[in-house]
Protein backbone atom coordinates (compact mmCIF):
# COMPACT_ATOMS: atom_id res chain seq x y z
CA UNK A 1 0.00 0.00 0.00
CA UNK A 2 1.31 3.45 -0.93
CA UNK A 3 2.89 5.03 -3.95
CA UNK A 4 6.46 4.32 -2.83
CA UNK A 5 8.33 2.53 -5.59
CA UNK A 6 11.82 2.58 -4.12
CA UNK A 7 12.57 3.71 -0.57
CA UNK A 8 15.69 5.53 -1.76
CA UNK A 9 13.79 7.48 -4.44
CA UNK A 10 14.22 11.25 -4.11
CA UNK A 11 11.71 13.41 -6.05
CA UNK A 12 12.76 15.97 -8.61
CA UNK A 13 12.17 19.61 -7.61
CA UNK A 14 9.22 21.53 -9.00
CA UNK A 15 10.26 24.59 -11.00
CA UNK A 16 8.81 28.02 -10.13
CA UNK A 17 7.22 26.97 -6.83
CA UNK A 18 6.58 30.17 -4.88
CA UNK A 19 5.76 30.40 -1.17
CA UNK A 20 5.84 33.19 1.42
CA UNK A 21 9.18 33.64 3.13
CA UNK A 22 7.72 32.69 6.50
CA UNK A 23 6.55 29.32 5.10
CA UNK A 24 10.01 28.63 3.68
CA UNK A 25 11.62 29.58 7.00
CA UNK A 26 9.26 27.21 8.81
CA UNK A 27 10.27 24.39 6.45
CA UNK A 28 13.90 25.11 7.29
CA UNK A 29 13.03 24.89 10.99
CA UNK A 30 11.21 21.60 10.42
CA UNK A 31 14.35 20.23 8.78
CA UNK A 32 16.48 21.33 11.76
CA UNK A 33 14.03 19.77 14.23
CA UNK A 34 14.05 16.51 12.28
CA UNK A 35 17.79 16.27 12.92
CA UNK A 36 16.93 15.99 16.64
CA UNK A 37 13.81 13.79 16.44
CA UNK A 38 10.99 12.80 14.04
CA UNK A 39 8.55 15.64 13.29
CA UNK A 40 4.85 15.81 12.39
CA UNK A 41 3.50 18.63 10.21
CA UNK A 42 -0.14 19.20 9.27
CA UNK A 43 -0.61 21.19 6.05
CA UNK A 44 -4.12 22.57 5.56
CA UNK A 45 -5.54 24.83 2.90
CA UNK A 46 -7.81 25.23 -0.06
CA UNK A 47 -7.99 22.60 -2.76
CA UNK A 48 -5.22 22.92 -5.32
CA UNK A 49 -3.18 25.55 -3.50
CA UNK A 50 -0.01 23.42 -3.51
CA UNK A 51 -0.11 21.31 -0.34
CA UNK A 52 1.11 18.11 -1.97
CA UNK A 53 3.70 20.02 -4.00
CA UNK A 54 4.99 21.61 -0.80
CA UNK A 55 5.68 18.14 0.64
CA UNK A 56 7.41 17.05 -2.57
CA UNK A 57 9.50 20.22 -2.61
CA UNK A 58 10.62 19.65 0.97
CA UNK A 59 11.85 16.16 0.07
CA UNK A 60 13.50 17.36 -3.13
CA UNK A 61 15.11 20.42 -1.51
CA UNK A 62 16.73 18.38 1.26
CA UNK A 63 17.43 15.31 -0.90
CA UNK A 64 15.25 12.95 1.10
CA UNK A 65 13.22 9.92 -0.02
CA UNK A 66 9.47 10.55 -0.28
CA UNK A 67 6.73 8.03 0.48
CA UNK A 68 3.10 9.00 -0.22
CA UNK A 69 0.15 7.11 1.25
CA UNK A 70 -3.50 7.64 0.32
CA UNK A 71 -5.47 7.74 3.56
CA UNK A 72 -8.81 7.79 1.73
CA UNK A 73 -8.60 4.08 0.92
CA UNK A 74 -8.19 2.95 4.54
CA UNK A 75 -11.19 0.97 5.76
CA UNK A 76 -9.94 -0.64 8.98
CA UNK A 77 -7.41 -0.02 11.81
CA UNK A 78 -3.86 -1.11 11.04
CA UNK A 79 -4.38 -1.26 7.28
CA UNK A 80 -1.45 1.09 6.68
CA UNK A 81 0.87 -1.53 8.10
CA UNK A 82 -0.46 -4.66 6.41
CA UNK A 83 -3.31 -7.12 6.33
CA UNK A 84 -4.11 -10.81 6.55
CA UNK A 85 -4.61 -12.54 3.23
CA UNK A 86 -5.61 -15.98 2.06
CA UNK A 87 -3.48 -18.11 -0.27
CA UNK A 88 -3.92 -21.80 -1.07
CA UNK A 89 -6.35 -22.11 1.79
CA UNK A 90 -3.93 -20.66 4.34
CA UNK A 91 -3.92 -17.24 5.99
CA UNK A 92 -0.74 -15.16 6.00
CA UNK A 93 0.18 -11.58 6.94
CA UNK A 94 1.21 -9.25 4.10
CA UNK A 95 3.28 -6.34 5.39
CA UNK A 96 2.87 -3.13 3.38
CA UNK A 97 5.37 -0.37 2.59
CA UNK A 98 4.40 1.95 5.45
CA UNK A 99 6.46 0.08 8.10
CA UNK A 100 9.47 0.12 5.77
CA UNK A 101 9.04 3.84 5.13
CA UNK A 102 8.86 4.88 8.78
CA UNK A 103 11.99 2.80 9.48
CA UNK A 104 13.93 4.55 6.70
CA UNK A 105 16.18 7.32 8.16
CA UNK A 106 15.28 10.80 6.88
CA UNK A 107 12.23 9.63 4.96
CA UNK A 108 9.50 12.18 4.20
CA UNK A 109 6.13 10.49 4.66
CA UNK A 110 3.09 12.12 3.08
CA UNK A 111 -0.25 11.12 4.62
CA UNK A 112 -2.52 12.45 1.89
CA UNK A 113 -6.04 13.63 2.83
CA UNK A 114 -5.66 12.44 6.39
CA UNK A 115 -9.25 13.38 7.23
CA UNK A 116 -10.77 11.18 4.50
CA UNK A 117 -10.47 7.55 5.73
CA UNK A 118 -13.32 5.20 4.87
CA UNK A 119 -13.52 4.14 8.53
CA UNK A 120 -13.14 6.68 11.39
CA UNK A 121 -10.99 4.27 13.45
CA UNK A 122 -8.63 3.47 10.59
CA UNK A 123 -6.08 5.99 11.89
CA UNK A 124 -5.90 4.63 15.45
CA UNK A 125 -2.52 2.98 14.99
CA UNK A 126 -1.03 6.26 13.77
CA UNK A 127 -1.26 7.64 17.30
CA UNK A 128 1.72 5.54 18.43
CA UNK A 129 4.09 6.48 15.58
CA UNK A 130 3.14 10.16 15.85
CA UNK A 131 3.52 10.30 19.64
CA UNK A 132 6.71 10.96 21.61
CA UNK A 133 7.29 7.22 21.96
CA UNK A 134 7.45 6.70 18.14
CA UNK A 135 6.87 2.97 18.44
CA UNK A 136 4.07 0.59 17.56
CA UNK A 137 3.64 -3.11 18.31
CA UNK A 138 2.19 -5.50 15.76
CA UNK A 139 1.59 -9.08 16.81
CA UNK A 140 2.52 -10.25 13.33
CA UNK A 141 5.93 -8.50 13.09
CA UNK A 142 6.77 -7.24 16.59
CA UNK A 143 7.97 -3.75 17.50
CA UNK A 144 8.30 -1.09 14.80
CA UNK A 145 10.16 2.12 15.64
CA UNK A 146 10.27 5.36 13.65
CA UNK A 147 13.78 6.02 12.31
CA UNK A 148 15.86 9.13 12.92
CA UNK A 149 15.07 12.18 10.79
CA UNK A 150 11.64 11.02 9.60
CA UNK A 151 9.18 13.82 8.84
CA UNK A 152 5.44 13.09 8.64
CA UNK A 153 3.48 15.56 6.49
CA UNK A 154 -0.29 15.17 6.67
CA UNK A 155 -2.39 17.17 4.19
CA UNK A 156 -6.10 17.84 4.38
CA UNK A 157 -9.01 19.75 2.93
CA UNK A 158 -11.68 20.80 5.41
CA UNK A 159 -15.13 22.22 4.73
CA UNK A 160 -18.65 21.33 3.65
CA UNK A 161 -17.63 21.34 -0.02
CA UNK A 162 -15.34 18.34 0.45
CA UNK A 163 -17.49 15.21 0.36
CA UNK A 164 -16.23 12.28 2.40
CA UNK A 165 -14.01 14.26 4.77
CA UNK A 166 -14.24 14.23 8.57
CA UNK A 167 -13.03 16.74 11.12
CA UNK A 168 -9.63 15.49 12.24
CA UNK A 169 -9.65 13.97 15.72
CA UNK A 170 -8.48 16.64 18.21
CA UNK A 171 -6.07 14.25 19.92
CA UNK A 172 -4.50 13.38 16.56
CA UNK A 173 -4.34 17.00 15.41
CA UNK A 174 -2.58 17.90 18.66
CA UNK A 175 0.44 15.86 17.57
CA UNK A 176 1.22 18.12 14.59
CA UNK A 177 2.83 21.44 13.88
CA UNK A 178 0.39 23.42 11.75
CA UNK A 179 0.98 25.12 8.39
CA UNK A 180 -1.79 26.95 6.52
CA UNK A 181 -1.71 27.56 2.78
CA UNK A 182 -3.83 29.83 0.61
CA UNK A 183 -4.05 31.12 -2.94
CA UNK A 184 -1.05 33.06 -4.14
CA UNK A 185 -1.28 36.87 -4.43
CA UNK A 186 -2.44 38.08 -7.84
CA UNK A 187 0.96 39.13 -9.17
CA UNK A 188 2.71 35.99 -7.91
CA UNK A 189 0.09 33.63 -9.33
CA UNK A 190 0.27 35.41 -12.70
CA UNK A 191 4.06 35.08 -12.67
CA UNK A 192 3.83 31.35 -11.94
CA UNK A 193 1.37 30.87 -14.81
CA UNK A 194 3.60 32.83 -17.19
CA UNK A 195 6.74 30.90 -16.22
CA UNK A 196 5.11 27.47 -16.41
CA UNK A 197 3.09 27.99 -19.61
CA UNK A 198 5.09 30.68 -21.48
CA UNK A 199 1.93 32.68 -22.29
CA UNK A 200 2.16 36.51 -22.42
CA UNK A 201 2.10 38.49 -19.17
CA UNK A 202 -1.22 40.11 -20.09
CA UNK A 203 -2.93 36.76 -20.61
CA UNK A 204 -1.59 35.38 -17.32
CA UNK A 205 -2.83 38.44 -15.45
CA UNK A 206 -6.23 38.22 -17.15
CA UNK A 207 -6.60 34.61 -16.03
CA UNK A 208 -5.86 35.53 -12.42
CA UNK A 209 -8.14 38.59 -12.46
CA UNK A 210 -11.06 36.53 -13.74
CA UNK A 211 -10.32 33.71 -11.30
CA UNK A 212 -10.25 36.16 -8.39
CA UNK A 213 -13.57 37.68 -9.46
CA UNK A 214 -15.11 34.22 -9.28
CA UNK A 215 -13.36 33.30 -6.04
CA UNK A 216 -14.50 36.51 -4.35
CA UNK A 217 -18.10 36.46 -5.59
CA UNK A 218 -20.04 37.20 -2.39
CA UNK A 219 -23.21 35.44 -3.58
CA UNK A 220 -21.72 32.31 -5.12
CA UNK A 221 -17.93 32.03 -4.69
CA UNK A 222 -16.10 29.37 -6.69
CA UNK A 223 -13.11 27.32 -5.61
CA UNK A 224 -10.60 27.88 -8.40
CA UNK A 225 -7.24 26.39 -7.56
CA UNK A 226 -3.87 27.44 -8.89
CA UNK A 227 -3.92 24.03 -10.55
CA UNK A 228 -6.99 25.20 -12.49
CA UNK A 229 -5.47 28.53 -13.50
CA UNK A 230 -2.41 26.69 -14.77
CA UNK A 231 -4.64 24.36 -16.80
CA UNK A 232 -6.33 27.40 -18.31
CA UNK A 233 -2.93 28.89 -19.14
CA UNK A 234 -1.83 25.65 -20.79
CA UNK A 235 -4.94 25.69 -23.01
CA UNK A 236 -4.18 29.25 -24.10
CA UNK A 237 -0.58 28.26 -24.82
CA UNK A 238 -1.80 25.71 -27.37
CA UNK A 239 -4.18 28.07 -29.15
CA UNK A 240 -7.41 28.26 -27.12
CA UNK A 241 -9.14 31.61 -26.64
CA UNK A 242 -9.57 32.91 -23.10
CA UNK A 243 -13.24 31.91 -23.22
CA UNK A 244 -12.49 28.42 -24.53
CA UNK A 245 -9.76 27.91 -21.94
CA UNK A 246 -12.03 28.82 -19.02
CA UNK A 247 -14.88 26.65 -20.28
CA UNK A 248 -12.51 23.70 -20.74
CA UNK A 249 -10.45 24.25 -17.59
CA UNK A 250 -13.26 24.52 -15.05
CA UNK A 251 -15.78 21.81 -14.21
CA UNK A 252 -18.91 23.79 -13.40
CA UNK A 253 -22.68 23.72 -13.60
CA UNK A 254 -24.51 25.57 -16.37
CA UNK A 255 -25.36 28.46 -14.00
CA UNK A 256 -21.75 28.94 -12.97
CA UNK A 257 -20.67 28.63 -16.58
CA UNK A 258 -22.84 31.66 -17.38
CA UNK A 259 -21.13 33.52 -14.54
CA UNK A 260 -17.73 32.72 -16.07
CA UNK A 261 -18.80 33.93 -19.50
CA UNK A 262 -20.06 37.15 -17.96
CA UNK A 263 -16.78 37.65 -16.12
CA UNK A 264 -14.89 37.38 -19.40
CA UNK A 265 -16.52 40.65 -20.47
CA UNK A 266 -15.74 42.55 -17.27
CA UNK A 267 -12.82 44.91 -16.85
CA UNK A 268 -9.87 42.73 -15.81
CA UNK A 269 -7.29 45.47 -15.62
CA UNK A 270 -8.42 47.01 -12.33
CA UNK A 271 -5.84 47.43 -9.58
CA UNK A 272 -5.86 45.04 -6.64
CA UNK A 273 -4.13 45.53 -3.33
CA UNK A 274 -0.98 43.45 -3.28
CA UNK A 275 0.13 41.22 -0.43
CA UNK A 276 2.53 42.66 2.11
CA UNK A 277 4.25 39.28 2.46
CA UNK A 278 7.40 38.55 0.48
CA UNK A 279 7.20 35.55 -1.85
CA UNK A 280 10.15 33.63 -3.27
CA UNK A 281 10.88 30.31 -4.91
CA UNK A 282 11.63 27.23 -2.85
Amino acid sequence: MGSLEVLNSIPKPENHFYQPEDVIKNLERIKLLSEKHPVNVLVAGKQGCGKSTLVKQFAAHYQRPLATFQIGILSEPGQLFGEHRLKDGETYYQQFLFPQAIQTPGCVIHLEEINRPEHPKALNMLFSVLSDDRKVWLDEVGSIEVAEGVVFFATLNEGDEFIGTEMLDAALRDRFYMMLMNYLPREVEAEVIRLKTSIPDADALTIVNIANQLRENSKDPMTISTRHTLMIGEMIAVGATMKEAFVTGLQVSQNKLESILLSLHLNTGEKHAGSSAQYCTY
